[in-house]
């Protein structure tokens, strides 16, 4: 009977329409917003590569491509929710990435900064004053937007023109007059404040493109481009003397060895990584740097952690008075940044004026070198990192306490074992399994924490007998940024990238085995 009822039941209704009237609406504004982004990463695109920003221009491809698909696949559909944040993270994560490994390979620095697409248009922007060139007298106009015009004059009085910014000469006759077309006329002193933006401007077109000479007062003349590139032979030719300049690992130079700047960035292989392995006053430094980087790391775990661990088990007492209270005001050095509690450590350590180095004079008769003696630095290094560092400790280490089972303390009470055997038997181990990913994020964290070592000392006390600028408490953080940033004899962004992709390496290996060793942990606990 329900069969026929079915069979019999008259013809189905057709399935709604996968595109009726508001579905087409729908893909046709999908299509119109990706059209428009799609055009905007053309042209963004276009210009990275024309300016041989390459890397940044590839990830921005990609980032469209990616951006394209999840909006035209429907099976990505759940993505459209997460794409623009997808996206951002793609950008500020994934090409500095590209861009640090790419630039540890070149020359990269203070001489080489620019592409050479752009050091190219910048060196042929050059002009200069062909001997025989004839100097005109020059009237200046202004506009009430801003815009400037000149009234050219020839010495002889033979020829006359109205000359303005990229756009052909215009011949005229007689005396300049007060106004022409809605531009006054400077006054002398005006001319005089005007002149650096008249003389940054170009008036005419060439073969007649005027400039207004800085030299002469009131002169202008037919300049003519010094510099032009032949792309063929990849050189660049003097029009004034006819010298000829070849690009020598980013700098043009000429076969007398003068050259031209502003230099360019080009690939120079694996040779930052060979000077930093292979000289001897580069390797020293990085290797002690390296030693105390993993020092510095390892210590600032260990004492945080022991310190927040003791104080997370004393407060773990529901019947001490006062509890909350204690916590909350444990809590304090963790809500003020660090930038704002180093200095005012800095001051209280001050030999002369510090509050702690005054007790300890008044009472010991001596106070410590804190700023001075490599060793005391690095105490009250890691005495600043105590003080910053505990708080967080003791939070997680609270939180996880109240994850333990009760149960095993039970028992371990029924077999006599004394406080110190459970805390080593059954609390350490634990919390080691479950604080142990965030003991891992803390130790990368000291690796590269910049704030604290160049706000206490500026990685001082300076290194002696060291070719590079480092300090006996530079971290591979800080030694990296004094070579890019603060050397003193310019930046060296090439070899700054190259140990700043060593550290990466190391950071890597180190929490490769770190978190093997956490799973170890894990394995050993389920295993129990």
């Amino acid at each position: 009977m329900s069969t026929m009822s079915v069979e019999s039941g008259g013809a189905q209704a057709p399935p709604a329409s996968r595109f009726n009237t508001g579905s087409i609406a729908s893909w046709l504004f999908r299509l119109g917003g990706l059209a428009l982004i799609d055009a905007v990463a053309i042209w963004l695109v276009y210009q990275m590569f024309r300016d041989g920003v390459w890397q940044l221009g590839a990830v921005i491809a990609l980032v469209t491509l990616l951006i394209n698909a999840v909006f035209l696949v429907e099976d990505l559909y759940p993505l459209r929710w997460i794409s623009p944040g997808l996206a951002l993270l793609i950008i500020i994560v994934l090409y500095p990435i590209l861009s640090t490994i790419y630039i540890s390979f070149t020359n990269y620095g203070d001489a080489h900064l620019l592409t050479k697409p752009v050091a190219i248009r910048l060196i042929e922007s050059e002009t200069f004053l062909p001997e025989d060139a004839v100097v005109f007298d020059w009237t200046a106009y202004i506009s009430p937007d801003g815009q400037y015009l000149l009234w050219l004059r020839a010495p002889d009085g033979s020829a006359q023109y109205i000359a303005r910014p990229d756009a052909p000469l215009e011949p005229v006759e007689g005396d300049p007059p007060a106004e022409i077309d809605g531009y006054r006329q400077l006054n002398n002193i005006e001319r005089l404040r005007h002149t650096a933006a008249l003389v940054a401007l170009t008036f005419g077109v060439p073969p007649d493109a005027f400039r207004v000479s800085d030299r002469q007062i009131g002169k202008a003349a037919r300049y003519e481009q010094r510099y032009v590139y032949d792309g063929e032979q990849d050189v660049m030719v003097d029009q004034q003397d006819g010298k000829v300049y070849r690009p020598v690992e980013g700098t043009f130079t000429a076969d007398d060895g003068s050259t031209l700047r502003p230099g360019f960035q080009v690939r120079i292989g694996a040779r930052n990584f060979v000077r930093l392995f292979t000289t001897p006053s580069l390797r020293e430094p990085f290797a002690l740097v390296f030693l105390w980087t993993v020092l510095f790391a390892a210590f600032s775990v260990l004492i945080t952690f022991a310190l927040g661990m003791f104080l997370a088990i004393v407060f773990d007492v529901p019947e001490m008075p006062g509890r909350n209270l204690l916590r909350s005001l444990l809590l304090i050095p963790y809500a003020i940044p660090a930038f704002i509690s180093v200095p005012i450590w800095v001051g209280l350590l001050n030999p002369q004026f510090g509050v702690i180095s005054q007790f300890m004079l008044n009472v010991f008769g001596w106070t410590p070198p804190w700023f001075a003696d490599p060793i005391w630095s690095k105490l009250g290094i890691l005495l600043i990192q105590l003080w910053l560092g505990f708080p967080y400790m003791f939070v997680i280490v609270t939180g996880a306490l109240q994850a333990l089972p009760k149960d095993v303390y039970e028992a371990a009470d029924i077999d006599g074992a004394g406080p110190f055997a459970k805390f080593w038997g059954i609390t350490l181990p634990l919390l080691m399994i479950t604080v142990g990913p965030l003991l891992v994020a803390s130790f990368a964290f000291n690796f590269n924490n910049f704030t604290v070592i160049y706000l206490y000392n500026q990685g001082g006390p300076p290194m002696a007998g060291t070719s590079s600028p480092v300090g006996h408490t530079d971290i591979l953080a800080t030694y990296t940024f004094r070579i890019a940033f603060s050397s003193g004899r310019g930046a060296d962004l090439g070899y700054a990238a190259a140990i700043t992709v060593v550290i990466f390496l190391i950071l890597l290996v180190i929490t490769f085995f770190q978190f093997r060793f956490t799973n170890m942990l894990e394995e050993r606990s389920e295993n129990v």
